[in-house]
């Protein structure tokens, strides 16, 4: 008598396998996981610029807040009424000396800037990208991004700004710049 597995045996076991592959697969959705973490490194961004920006305008001797639109990779920042606003520059530097994408002279933050260099979002393409604008009168600023998952895409239409399709941060009371 030989001992083994037969050919029906085996092909029952790789069945049940494909089937339990197919299943976690399904359910896990690696694609919408992937979004969800780059969702996640989005918000995460904005809100450290914003707390940099914020203690910047705290502790430095002198502020300047530019009013240029500023994007890291497209000419539409989505400010404004209608959401959808070309900006006057797009920049991928992360300087934090004021001539990256933010224009902001973080350097001159009381006991230096808490940012190393200005984030990029993790796409960074036409559709996902970061965008700033500022108010040199009020002194404030709004940080904006599109976020992809099901999971945060709610988020852009809790956020108090203006626009219910982009995610909205930032000093600027109403997000409305």
């Amino acid at each position: 008598m030989r001992k083994g597995f037969t050919l029906i045996e085996l092909l029952i076991v790789i069945g049940i396998l494909a089937i339990l592959a197919a299943v976690v697969v399904l359910t896990l959705n690696p694609a919408q996981l992937l979004a969800q973490a780059r969702d996640s490194q989005r918000i995460s961004d904005l809100g450290s610029i914003k707390s940099a920006v914020s203690l910047y305008l705290a502790t430095a001797t002198s502020t300047s807040i530019s009013s240029t639109k500023t994007s890291t990779n497209s000419t539409t920042c989505w400010f404004g009424s209608g959401c959808n606003t070309a900006c006057t520059a797009v920049s991928t530097s992360t300087a934090i000396n004021g001539t990256g994408w933010v224009p902001i002279d973080l350097t001159q933050t009381s006991g230096g800037s808490p940012l190393s260099a200005l984030p990029l979002d993790p796409t960074n393409d036409a559709t996902y990208h970061y965008a700033y604008a500022g108010d040199a009168t009020a002194k404030t600023i709004e940080l904006n991004a599109i976020l992809e998952s099901t999971k945060y895409s709610p988020m852009m239409q809790s956020d108090g700004g203006n626009c219910a399709n982009v995610y909205e941060v930032g000093t600027e009371p109403g997000l409305d710049l």
